[in-house]
């Protein structure tokens, strides 16, 4: 897998003493001390954190505590996974799309200026909040979206699931905006099996969220409700495994950066390919510090990649996306948005090799379930995802296995 996720060794030391005391329901002792212990990382005095059951929880509360409902806009990356729109529309608003910026391949400062303009004068009203997505790790340039939108009024929901530990001039990501969405899913930097989390501005808004993660009951001795709530607690059990997790953090993210590394070295001059790096930034500021959740490099339109002629030959049948996939066979073997012929040969060559590799995320306004909302666009995420693909970094992924995945690379070019 990409990443698959690796165990500390120690969850067991948690997960023990917990179902001696019975503390296996979405409440306990061990998901309030893994909540201080994210605020503690998180380095913000005032920051409150609430464990959940998904990034996609994070998201959806935060929406709700921005006020967004019904008929409402909410801007989005459109470069990024479903999980990042899927709860505006859970809420019967409307994402408005807006596109990449070369650099960091994240949301483009200039463009949600013009989109938050455009909206207004369409419909008279401000988008209700802000969406950036920390691109495979990639730190956004959330001074600009953060001084854009203060301007405007405009509330920040950083959705850092992909970027947790990711620093822009060395302050964590989701830490900037009003709220930050983290993700403990399998496949992230550390897991907690399944699991996400809100870090909220402060205490009274922390206890707003949990109270809405908990079917929102009232204080009374009987189920009373006067507001939807949800069933998004985070489970202690769970709440275990995040805790061990933490004492191998600092390891995972060295390891990803060695990655990094390591392939940036061995494919650099390879002629066609090129790696995704951060981009640097003048001092005083701290930089671009990415997570390099995964590995991500551009291969050239003009480069020749064996197989390409038989590249979208067949439609796929099985499952799709690793251990959470699917199967739901695909009406054809391709659509009008999708990687150029030698990305997916690359693919396939790599798949042959026993590497999983992957296309980057198809842009949102390119998706069809969301065909009629709004975007502005420049073209940088489509030209991505035609010519884009992401490598394994894993923690299981070794130095050996980098150099084998590096041979193979160079083997699939004509």
């Amino acid at each position: 897998m990409l990443c698959k996720p690796k165990m500390s060794g120690r969850e067991l030391d948690f997960i023990k003493p917990a179902l001696a005391e019975d503390w296996a329901v979405p409440m306990g002792p061990d998901v309030n001390e893994f909540e201080r212990e994210l605020e503690r990382l998180t380095g913000c005095a005032d920051k409150r954190v609430v464990a959940l059951s998904s990034g996609t929880a994070a998201l959806h509360l935060a929406l709700i505590a921005c006020g967004v409902g019904p008929g409402d806009e909410v801007i989005v990356q459109s470069m990024t996974f479903c999980a990042s729109t899927n709860p505006v529309a859970y809420l019967g608003a409307i994402p408005v799309f807006v596109d990449s910026e070369r650099e960091t391949w994240n949301m483009d400062p200039d463009l949600l200026e013009e989109a938050i303009k455009d909206r207004m004068a369409k419909t008279g009203r401000k988008p209700k909040a802000i969406i950036p997505v920390a691109l495979y790790g990639m730190p956004y340039q959330i001074e600009r979206i953060m001084e854009i939108a203060d301007r405007y009024g405009i509330p920040v929901i950083e959705d850092a699931a992909e970027g947790f530990c990711s620093r822009y001039d060395g302050k964590l990501l989701g830490t900037f905006g009003r709220f930050g969405a983290l993700s403990f899913n399998g496949n992230k930097m550390i897991t907690t099996s399944g699991g996400g989390a809100l870090i909220c501005p402060d205490e009274a808004t922390a206890q707003k969220i949990k109270w809405y993660a908990t079917q929102a009951r009232e204080s009374y001795p009987y189920y009373q409700h006067e507001a939807v709530g949800y069933n998004y607690r985070l489970s202690n059990i769970s709440a275990c495994i995040g805790r061990a997790q933490l004492t191998v953090l600092d390891e995972h993210l060295e390891h990803h950066k060695r990655m990094q590394r390591l392939y940036c070295e061995l494919l650099n001059g390879v002629e066609g390919f090129t790696m995704h790096s951060a981009p640097t930034l003048l001092p005083p500021h701290g930089g671009y510090d990415s997570n390099y959740w995964l590995c991500t490099a551009i291969i050239d339109p003009e480069a020749r990649v064996k197989g390409e002629d038989e590249a979208y030959s067949s439609v796929i049948s099985g499952a799709v996306g690793g251990a959470a996939g699917v199967t739901h066979t695909a009406a054809s073997a391709t659509t009008d948005c999708q990687p150029n012929n030698n990305v997916e040969a690359m693919r396939v060559w790599l798949d042959k090799a026993n590497i999983e590799a992957r296309p980057l995320w198809k842009p949102m306004h390119r998706q069809p379930v969301f065909r009629n909302s709004p975007a502005i666009i420049n073209g940088v995420s489509e030209q991505l995802f035609h010519t884009g693909i992401c490598l394994p970094a894993g923690p299981y992924v070794t130095d050996d296995d980098v150099r084998y995945i590096v041979d193979c690379i160079k083997a699939g070019f004509c």
